[in-house]
């Protein structure tokens, strides 16, 4: 298992950014619909990454941070690549064909599925009777978002299943990512993810997106450099830097506002109707976040407890 802090509390300032980034994440849905109310899914998604390469290129190169990969790093760097194509393709499809509050539910399925996936194939992680908990409760909110069947229930089950198989790769690639960041920094990773996906999503873009461009407002404007200049390029350094300061337990406490602030503003924003079973998802994913979390920090205690012994 990794190093880890020996005080995983947050100052104030800190806690504050952590759980802004955690709103923007959550905010990124509504992001993703606002852009797709113009854009084809393939053309949104280029272009969003795109610009997110570029700002993160040049931060890269004004901070010294190295990005041409080690020997024999290239070929894993694109597998993780392919991966991230292939889940947000899947995701920017899924969004077109559902709502922004059902797809911030399941999207945030996620660390369920790490959690299942880590037990079978990362050494150290297992799952305890606490986790247990925790993965019934947050795909018992899964089975809530299901069951809610409003207008337009056929469109939104097609959609709603594209998001839960993009949340399952996801799930993957963060397994595999795990496994990459024993030997290669998280800035060459995210970098060459978002550098290779350009291409695979130009080449979609005739197959997939008639017409690709449909309107440009402001509104798209803004949606798609907040998804390619906050949660992707700010979010992903900004976060980085949190994590080796005070490392993943602390920051993990603040994960549950991203369900939280995205049906809520897709509430708020897009007038979309949070019905009964939404809430309840809502709340099951949410409980269990923080359930997971619980066992999580029993397991840090008891680490840091026979380390100082």
């Amino acid at each position: 298992m990794a190093s880890l802090p020996s005080d995983t509390r947050l100052p104030l300032l800190s806690a504050a950014m952590a759980a802004f980034l955690c709103i923007l994440w959550g905010a990124n849905t509504v992001a993703i619909k606002f852009s797709l109310s113009g854009l084809g899914p393939f053309t949104a998604a280029a272009v969003r990454f795109a610009i997110s390469t570029f700002i993160l290129w040049t931060w890269a190169c004004l901070s010294g941070e190295p990005l041409r990969p080690a020997p024999g790093h290239l070929r894993p760097l694109v597998v993780n690549s392919l991966l991230f194509t292939f889940q947000l393709a899947l995701v920017y499809v899924g969004f077109t064909l559902t709502q922004a509050s059902r797809g911030a539910l399941l999207t945030n399925l996620q660390p369920f599925f790490l959690l299942f996936l880590a037990h079978f194939f990362l050494s150290g992680d297992r799952i305890t009777w606490l986790k247990l908990i925790g993965l019934i409760l947050g795909f018992s909110g899964a089975a809530c978002v299901f069951l809610d069947r409003p207008g337009g229930g056929e469109s939104f089950m097609a959609g709603d299943l594209l998001l839960l198989v993009s949340t399952f790769i996801w799930a993957c690639s963060a397994a595999y990512t795990k496994h990459l960041v024993r030997s290669i920094s998280s800035v060459q990773i995210v970098f060459y993810q978002l550098l290779f996906s350009i291409p695979l999503f130009a080449l979609g873009v005739p197959v997939w997106d008639a017409p690709m461009v449909t309107e440009i407002t402001a509104e798209i404007v803004a949606a798609i450099l907040f998804q390619a200049v906050l949660t992707t390029a700010f979010a992903f350094v900004a976060w980085t830097r949190l994590m080796h300061t005070y490392g993943a337990v602390a920051l993990h406490s603040f994960v549950f506002l991203i369900p939280v602030s995205g049906v809520l503003l897709a509430g708020l924003l897009l007038d979309e109707p949070i019905g009964i079973m939404i809430v309840l998802a809502l709340v099951l994913i949410v409980a269990g976040i923080f359930t997971v979390q619980l066992g999580q920090h029993r397991e840090v205690a008891g680490l840091l407890q026979r380390r100082g012994s």
